[in-house]
């Protein structure tokens, strides 16, 4: 592009303008005519077949897809279930045939779907090492491994985790906005609640250091520091299982106390936290469209620097 310089008479002297020269004709029709670069497609070329699968089992858009996908949870849910009830010994004794097949046929049906997965994904690799394509594949390997090492089937609980795929089928993702937030707050309260987990432990080491001392003759229940610890754990919690209990009266004024102190505590991280999502939820500040200088408040009408309203 040429670029023509042009004086343009001023009161105080001449001014320099530049012009640049419009385009020719034949340049363009040259830029009209010519073909625009082609755009790379991502991962393989799928068959008529291929794309057919992948829009069953990756696509949670359409209806069919929508339907196997909560196909598979509730087959995952019941492959679950029935690993739970294997482990009770009377259901495992009196039903181990109907457990054995029910465990097979779930496992062919998560092979078939994890191999189907493999077939008509675009990136064959990036599906193998994703999380859901490692989860897939820890899946479906316990019930295989059972036939060289028995107890391995008891992994199969690892099956739970694909009911995370629930939050894609039934597009819980409008609800990640609200997840950030907790995040943000997480993050930037995380020093603080560092802080306050230390003071907590400093204060359960010196109860049960104090508890064993005055109970630790007497009291077969505080024989050890660790075991004091145990309970002074129990007790700051507020759980109190009743399993090592003070008899002495200094021990049953240091359990009260450490109760008060329990309840005390627990309004400490919630107020931390709360105060760390207020601030995370707040608007954040923005420039004025203007002269693009601020922050500007939420509340500003008009900019602090140039006065303009502000939209």
């Amino acid at each position: 592009m040429t670029t023509y310089i042009s004086m343009a008479p001023c009161s105080h002297g001449a001014i320099v303008v530049f012009r640049p020269q419009p385009a020719s004709e034949p340049t363009l029709l040259k830029r009209m005519t010519t073909p625009a670069p082609p755009v790379a497609e991502k991962g393989r070329t799928l068959s008529r077949g291929q794309k057919i699968i992948h829009e069953v089992i990756f696509g949670a858009d359409s209806s069919s897809g929508k339907f196997f996908d909560i196909v598979l949870l509730f087959l995952i849910v019941l492959s679950v279930l029935t690993v739970i009830l294997e482990s009770v010994p009377s259901i495992q004794e009196q039903y181990t045939f109907l457990i054995d097949l029910l465990e097979w046929i779930f496992t062919i049906a998560f092979t078939i779907e994890y191999l189907l997965r493999i077939w008509c994904a675009r990136r064959r690799l990036r599906y193998i090492t994703s999380f859901y394509g490692v989860v897939d594949f820890l899946a479906i390997m316990p019930t295989y491994l059972s036939l060289l090492v028995p107890a391995s089937h008891t992994l199969l609980t690892i099956r739970a985790l694909r009911l995370l795929r629930i939050f894609r089928i039934f597009k819980l993702g409008r609800y990640m906005a609200e997840a950030s937030v907790l995040r943000r707050a997480l993050f930037a309260s995380l020093q603080k609640i560092v802080i306050f987990i230390l003071t907590v432990a400093t204060i359960l080491v010196i109860a049960a250091s104090a508890m064993y001392l005055l109970e630790g003759g007497t009291n077969p229940a505080f024989d050890s520091i660790p075991d004091t610890l145990y309970w002074a754990v129990v007790t700051m919690t507020t759980v109190g299982y009743g399993d090592a209990t003070p008899i002495t009266v200094p021990g049953k004024v240091l359990a009260a106390i450490m109760m008060l102190i329990g309840y005390s505590l627990i309004i400490v991280p919630t107020g931390i936290l709360t105060a760390e999502m207020s601030h995370a939820m707040r608007p954040s500040a923005s420039p004025c469209p203007e002269c693009e200088t601020g922050p500007l408040s939420p509340d500003d009408k008009f900019c602090r620097h140039c006065g303009r309203p502000c939209s």
